[in-house]
C-alpha cells in the first residue's frame, strides 16, 4: 500500500568493536592523565626491582645519566642497573606497548575484524624464524649486536613479502584474503619454528629461543630504543593522518569509496606500515600477544569508535600496561624472569572474557 512517508536511509554499521551506545569520555582529561599515568609507571618500573636498590637511590641515578652528573666508585653498580639496564628497557616496553596498541587498530580497521591483531597476518612469526637461526644457530654472526634484531627484522619483511604475494588478486587486497593467508602462513612459520628449537643441540639456546617467542624485553640496550621508537611514532603518524580514512575503511569498502577514499590502495599502505611496524617492534621483543587485540578495544569501551579518539588515546593506554607488566614478570618469581608474552596472555584473556559479558559493547557490531 504507497504511503506519504519518506523512506530512512540506512546508516553504516559500526566499526569493529564499536558498542551500540558508546560510553566516550572526555578526551584531554582522559590524555592528561594517561599522560601521567606513562610518566610515574616508567619511574616504578625503574625504581622496582630485586636488586634493593631504593627510590631515593633510583632518582639520584636518573639525575646523574640525565645531566651528565658524576658518582661515587662506590655507586658503579647501581647506576649501571638503573642507567644501563632498567631505563632502557622501561623505554622500551613504554614504546612496544605503543606500537602494538596502535597497529592493533591499524589491522583491525584493515581487515575489518575485531579479532585481528599485530600477529594476525603471520609477520611475528616469520620474525620468530630468523630471531631463532641467531639463537639456535649462530646465523648472521657478521651483524654483531645486531643480528638477533637485523635477522628479525629482515625475515619479517620477508613473511610481508610473501602474505602480501599469496593474498593479492587481480581485485587488489580483500580483508578476508589477508586474514586467511596470514593465518595460514603463521602456521607455517610457527611449524618451522618449532621444528628448529627441536633439532638445536644446545638446550640454553633452545630455552633462550622460547623466551624470545614468548616475548621479552630482557635484551633492552639504549642501541634499540631509538630505531624501535623511531619507527613505531612514523607508523603512529601515518595512523593518526589516516583516520578519515581508517573509519570508512571499518564501515566497508562501499562506504568507504562512497566517502571518497581509495579502500584498495588505503589496505595496502596500511599492510606495508603495519608489517614494518609489527617487525621493528617484534625484533627488539620477541612475540607479545594480546596487547595488540584488547588495548584497542578498551580504548573503543572508553572513547567510542572513531579513530581519530582510538588513536590518541591507545598508544598510551598500551604503554602503561606494559610497563607494569614487564614489572610483574621480573618480581613475580624473582629472581627468575617471567616471559611478558605469558603474564599478558594471562591479564587478556579474563580481560576478554569480561567484555564479551559486558552488556552494550559488541565486536565487530554482532
Amino acid at each position: 500500500m504507497p504511503t506519504d512517508t519518506p523512506a530512512v536511509p540506512r546508516t553504516p554499521g559500526p566499526a569493529p568493536g564499536a558498542a551500540a551506545t558508546p560510553r566516550r569520555l572526555p578526551l584531554p582529561p582522559l590524555i592528561a592523565g594517561l599522560t601521567a599515568a606513562l610518566l610515574l609507571s616508567l619511574l616504578c618500573c625503574v625504581a622496582l626491582g630485586s636488586s634493593g636498590i631504593g627510590w631515593g637511590e633510583t632518582l639520584r641515578h636518573l639525575r646523574a645519566g640525565l645531566t651528565g652528573g658524576t658518582i661515587a666508585p662506590h655507586e658503579v653498580s647501581a647506576y649501571t642497573i638503573v642507567w644501563e639496564l632498567r631505563f632502557p628497557r622501561a623505554l622500551l616496553a613504554a614504546v612496544v606497548g605503543a606500537g602494538l596498541s596502535a597497529i592493533g587498530v591499524g589491522v583491525q580497521a584493515m581487515v575489518r575484524n575485531a579479532l585481528a591483531d599485530p600477529f594476525t597476518l603471520g609477520i611475528s612469526s616469520g620474525a620468530a624464524v630468523g630471531a631463532n637461526a641467531v639463537l639456535l644457530f649462530g646465523a648472521f654472526a657478521s651483524f654483531g649486536v645486531w643480528a638477533l634484531s637485523g635477522a628479525a627484522f629482515v625475515s619479517a619483511l620477508a613473511a610481508m613479502a610473501l602474505v602480501y604475494a599469496a593474498a593479492r588478486t587481480a581485485q587488489g587486497l580483500t580483508p578476508l584474503r589477508l586474514v586467511l593467508t596470514g593465518s595460514a602462513l603463521y602456521y607455517g612459520f610457527s611449524a618451522v619454528t618449532t621444528l628448529m628449537v627441536f633439532s638445536a643441540s644446545r638446550g640454553e639456546a633452545a630455552r633462550s629461543a622460547m623466551m624470545w617467542l614468548l616475548g621479552s624485553l630482557g635484551g633492552a640496550t639504549w642501541s634499540s630504543v631509538p630505531i624501535a621508537a623511531a619507527v613505531v611514532l612514523a607508523g603512529l603518524g601515518y595512523l593518526l593522518w589516516s583516520a578519515r580514512g581508517l573509519n570508512a575503511l571499518a564501515m566497508g569498502d562501499e562506504t568507504a569509496a562512497a566517502l571518497g577514499v581509495d579502500a584498495e590502495r588505503l589496505r595496502r599502505v596500511l599492510f606495508v606500515v603495519t608489517a614494518a611496524v609489527t617487525g621493528a617492534v617484534v625484533a627488539v621483543s620477541g612475540a607479545i600477544g594480546f596487547v595488540g587485540l584488547m588495548v584497542p578495544h578498551v580504548t573503543r569501551m572508553l572513547v567510542g569508535a572513531d579513530h581519530r579518539r582510538v588513536l590518541a588515546v591507545a598508544p598510551l593506554l598500551g604503554a602503561v600496561l606494559l610497563l607494569w607488566v614487564d614489572v610483574v614478570s621480573r618480581l613475580l618469581l624473582a629472581p627468575v624472569e617471567l616471559p611478558v608474552g605469558v603474564i599478558t596472555a594471562l591479564i587478556g584473556v579474563p580481560c576478554f572474557v569480561v567484555l564479551m559479558r559486558r552488556r552494550g559493547y559488541s565486536f565487530g557490531g554482532t
